[in-house]
């Protein structure tokens, strides 16, 4: 079955409502992701901050209350709406621009493709705010007082230390994470939503099976996005200096000093959250196009 004309305007709105979805459901998981992969090294004879995922969540949940597990949310959750607005616009993007024909369905590669443009487009919006979440994630009130106070806090500290380009911390990691992050994402979702769908109604699914699609879509796409995401960590949360080759530099340390099982740290949390935020993620998404179709059904 042909796919519906793409629409552009609608998707980038309807993406913006599925970044609200996401974030809220899965914020939790990911401050315990980014506390695990930046804890750190312990002392000769000292076992780590942190023995695993639910170690760490009961620690921040005893030391910083149930608020702890939604640090750095604010930065996150306002950016979610113009971060998953051009996610899905440069997907739909990719799309268009591959088609011969408007409806015309592409093959898994085109599929790929697009969701690839998808990755190169939000790295740009993602970077800043990921850089001001990451270092208020790390921040526990076990460690003493706090240097920051929220994410505005944070902001004027690094424009104070580097300029607009100290935002952009991490930018390369972003990138080999998000690109083909992204077109694994997609490609995973289109084809799980095209086995589910009954026959003849490949564009009307139910929403438990959208929430599948999407769930699993999260997992797989974040399973090859981890190693990436722990240097784009590290990175960000690094002081000035520790990493001067950015990639190459984490790259190198993390071998040396922590060995290849350190590339996946934070994937338990990572993993539990990848199914219900994207699971959210697309039922919003979908939700939100089936409103703005009935809002605007000739709209382009």
């Amino acid at each position: 079955m042909a796919e519906k004309n793409i629409s552009l305007g609608k998707n980038f709105l309807a993406g913006g409502f599925s970044g609200i979805t996401a974030i809220s459901v899965g914020q939790p998981f990911d401050t315990i992701k980014v506390r695990l992969q930046t804890q750190p090294l312990p002392q000769q004879g000292q076992k780590p901050l942190y023995q695993g995922a639910l170690d760490c969540t009961l620690k921040t949940i005893r030391n910083d209350g149930i608020r702890g597990l939604y640090k750095g949310m604010t930065v996150p959750l306002m950016a979610a709406t113009p971060i998953f607005a051009v996610s899905f616009f440069g997907y739909n993007l990719g799309k268009k621009l591959q088609q011969k024909s408007p409806g015309e369905t592409l093959t898994g590669a085109q599929i790929f493709a697009a969701g690839m443009l998808s990755g190169v487009f939000t790295s740009t919006l993602v970077t800043p705010g990921d850089r001001i979440k990451c270092i208020l994630q790390v921040q526990t009130a076990s460690a003493g007082p706090k240097l920051y106070s929220g994410p505005f806090d944070v902001a004027k500290a690094l424009l104070k230390q580097g300029g607009v380009s100290s935002f952009y911390k991490g930018m390369c990691a972003t990138l080999l994470r998000d690109i083909p992050g992204g077109g694994i994402f997609y490609l995973t979702y289109v084809l799980i939503r095209r086995t589910l769908a009954p026959e003849g109604q490949e564009n009307d699914l139910s929403p438990l099976r959208i929430m599948i699609a999407g769930g699993i879509s999260g997992v797989v796409s974040w399973s090859v996005a981890l190693g990436p995401d722990v240097m784009k960590s590290k990175i960000q949360t690094a002081p000035e200096g520790k990493y001067p080759h950015g990639i190459r530099s984490v790259f190198m340390d993390i071998l040396r000093n922590e060995g290849p099982r350190a590339f996946l740290k934070g994937g338990v949390p990572l993993l539990l959250r990848a199914f219900p935020a994207n699971s959210a993620c697309f039922l919003g998404y979908e939700g939100a196009m089936k409103f703005l179709n009935w809002l605007t059904p000739e709209s382009d």
